[in-house]
């Protein structure tokens, strides 16, 4: 099972993309600087306007999500996994996490790039108001199961 969505937001001047667990990107329109997390406004989608079938797909234990940003000729792939807690009814706002939690907001877990990872070219045209398209891949193969995302679960909760 695959399914696919794509969604188009825009930056804003007062992106910093600071944070060192999540990345979000929201349909509301202003930003202020406390939301070091939130890469771009204004977006076309929430999490509750994501396509039944992509959330059928997303929303498995072990499913896998390619997210791909895209701004003025640049790119950056994002890994996560899905999960059977996701709900996808936040009506503004997507959120990548890098750790397991899940809320209405969480459309990727375990991610393996947060805001403060995001490459500096793609967050200063976001900076600028550049408009930036993220398109998502979700796959699960329910006679597969995933053996990467347990390690994965030690690491992000590791005590050291």
């Amino acid at each position: 099972m695959s399914a696919c969505e794509r969604l188009v937001c825009r930056g804003n001047e007062n992106v910093l993309s600071r944070h060192k667990s999540t990345f979000e990107v929201t349909k509301e329109e202003h930003l202020t600087k406390a939301g070091d997390c939130i890469i771009a406004v204004c977006s076309d989608k929430g999490a509750a306007d994501l396509s039944p079938e992509f959330k059928r797909v997303l929303a498995n234990d072990g499913a896998e999500l390619t997210t791909v940003l895209s701004i003025g000729g640049l790119t950056h792939t994002i890994h996560s996994f899905g999960s059977s807690e996701m709900t996808f009814t936040n009506a503004t706002d997507l959120v990548w996490r890098r750790s397991g939690f899940v809320c209405p907001r969480t459309v990727g877990i375990f991610s393996d790039t947060t805001a403060s990872m995001i490459p500096r070219g793609i967050v200063e045209l976001l900076r600028e108001g550049g408009v930036m398209t993220v398109t998502m891949t979700a796959v699960f193969n329910p006679e597969v199961r995933s053996l990467s995302v347990p390690p994965l679960r030690e690491f992000f909760h590791s005590s050291s």
